[in-house]
């Protein structure tokens, strides 16, 4: 809040109030009313933080191959590293994601990185790593290759999307669920990993293959729990 000293002597106090959005109470909801789609709203508060440290790592893992890597060989090492780190800052979060969460998040990460996950995977790891994780996906009856459509399927997205960056986003919460939104708090968005020449080529490749292991085990289970 600022004052203005009017001519006359008066002080005036000004402020400015974010944008409100008024859902009032007993009236029927309309077609298109978000209180309508409030499991859509609270998923995205929780997995588009996730999607926007995804588009930051992305840039700089394109920056580094850029300006280190020279061979092939060290860019399997880089980008091994970096799939590794990825689980271990994101693993436990997207673990305890529902289905339909982890829907969204694929469709977000299309949208900030512009790519499909499907094609992020194969560009940085190789076509054996996509195909895997695209079966992952089809055992939960999704696709890694769909592309995010945001004036079709995703246009309820890409217009809560809207809303965020433009800075509404608790305001427009608020009205739906009469509390501000909890903040997903993001380990850090930045990576560790380096590029740099190993020697043990092999160990790293069977690490590779452990966590497609675990992770193949877990969906299952997950399926059968449900």
């Amino acid at each position: 809040m600022y004052y203005i000293v009017e001519e006359n002597g008066d002080t005036t106090f000004v402020d400015s109030l974010d944008p409100v959005w008024v859902f009032p109470k007993g009236v029927k909801m309309k077609k298109g009313d978000w209180r309508k789609q409030y499991k859509m709203v609270y998923n995205f508060n929780k997995v588009y933080p996730y999607a926007l440290a995804g588009r930051k790592m992305m840039h700089q893992v394109d920056s580094v191959l850029a300006a280190d890597v020279t061979k092939r060989s060290q860019r399997n090492a880089y980008t091994h590293d970096v799939m590794i780190e990825l689980f271990s800052i994101f693993g436990s979060d997207i673990k305890h994601m529902s289905i339909s969460q982890g829907v969204m998040l694929m469709r977000l990460v299309d949208r900030e990185c512009g790519i499909p996950p499907f094609d992020i995977i194969k560009e940085y790891r190789s076509s054996f790593s996509a195909n895997f994780w695209q079966f992952i996906a089809k055992l939960f009856g999704q696709n890694l290759k769909k592309r995010y459509d945001p004036k079709g399927e995703d246009a309820k997205l890409e217009e809560l999307v809207g809303i965020w960056n433009k800075g509404h986003w608790d305001s427009f919460y608020f009205a739906i669920f009469w509390e501000y939104p909890t903040k997903t708090v993001i380990k850090r968005d930045y990576l560790k990993s380096t590029v740099a020449s190993r020697e043990n080529r092999r160990k790293r490749s069977e690490e590779e293959k452990d966590l497609m292991k675990k992770s193949l085990k877990e969906a299952k289970q997950m399926l059968k729990e449900d």
